[in-house]
């Protein structure tokens, strides 16, 4: 039973990677299941017995989602931005009671004010990402090698820390249809050092975030939780008519099944 719900809570943060201004770190938190992971990264080499089930079981999930969703999230994002831009903003609206609770168990005073108005204005200097328009990689050079490695980090980045969209980042570096298309394609040259840079990111970032919530956590998660608020205005896909009605339609759809799944986890 656990595998199964691991297997799909993997699924749906991968499909959730696909997605421009949508973060799986966000996923994994409403899923119930952030904490958990980063524990297990972090003492995967001190106890693989007890720590390898979890990741495992969610890395399966994520590497099915990715290659069976990557083309029908692309299509989808290309074809319907408007109304899957406020499904994923009802799904992220869905889950932020049971963030805010994680982020205010000691109560909301000024400092924490501070620490959310931080994380909003740190997304929302981001801006709202835009088409790639640069050239797609489709063969290995080393410059290409290391650029594809340092993609792979940051996107690990992106997955561990909610609020910041491994996908944006990607668009930043001008690596989305890079990345989309070796994985529709199953272009292993090109995979293999995204996959290096991502486990060596996903180490990293995993063990700076779990000590910050351990040494400042109320501070973390309210940063966090701003970091979240922030990437649904970089998500927000404007209004434009039926679209958006369908898209309202939508978003309350995420809004009730991320809340229902929030509370039960």
């Amino acid at each position: 039973m656990d595998f199964i719900k691991n297997f799909f809570k993997g699924v749906a943060i991968s499909i959730s990677q696909l997605v421009p201004g949508v973060s799986g770190g966000t996923i994994a938190m409403i899923l119930g299941i952030y904490d958990k992971l980063l524990h297990a990264v972090n003492n995967i080499l001190k106890d693989f017995k007890n720590q390898y089930k979890l990741l495992l079981q969610v890395g399966i999930g994520a590497i099915v989602g990715i290659f069976l969703f990557s083309n029908i999230v692309k299509t989808l994002f290309d074809n319907f931005p408007i109304p899957i831009g406020y499904l994923f903003i009802g799904v992220i609206l869905g889950g932020a009671p049971l963030m805010f609770k994680k982020a205010t168990v000691k109560g909301f005073n000024k400092k924490n004010i501070l620490f959310l108005v931080l994380g909003i204005i740190i997304v929302l200097m981001m801006g709202t990402p835009n088409n790639d328009a640069s050239s797609i990689i489709t063969s290995l050079s080393i410059l290409n090698f290391i650029w594809l490695f340092v993609g792979g980090i940051v996107v690990a980045a992106a997955l561990i820390l909610p609020g910041i969209s491994g996908s944006f980042m990607l668009f930043v570096l001008g690596l989305y249809n890079t990345v989309i298309t070796a994985v529709s394609q199953f272009n292993i040259p090109i995979l293999i050092p995204i996959a290096l840079g991502g486990i060596f990111g996903t180490l990293l970032s995993a063990r700076i975030i779990e000590s910050l919530l351990i040494k400042y956590p109320e501070k973390t998660y309210i940063l966090i939780f701003g970091f979240i608020l922030g990437s649904v205005f970089s998500v927000f896909p404007g209004i434009d008519g039926l679209n958006s009605v369908i898209g309202v339609f939508l978003g309350l759809v995420g809004f009730i099944f991320t809340y229902y799944i929030s509370r039960n986890e």
